[in-house]
């Protein structure tokens, strides 16, 4: 019963500090542009057309 007086509170707070995590991401914008990471990652990069 004494170690959930220290893990309960620990617990809170890392959870709290994962969600403004997540917020700031959110304000930052992260999650803008989700299509966009995934068509750089098969971009060649060298600037001509496919053929």
């Amino acid at each position: 019963m004494n170690t959930l007086v220290y893990l309960m509170p620990i617990a809170l707070v890392l959870g709290g500090l994962g969600l403004a995590a997540f917020l700031w991401a959110l304000k930052s914008g992260q999650y803008e542009d989700l299509d966009g990471a995934s068509w750089r990652v098969l971009d060649d990069g060298d600037g001509r057309p496919q053929d």
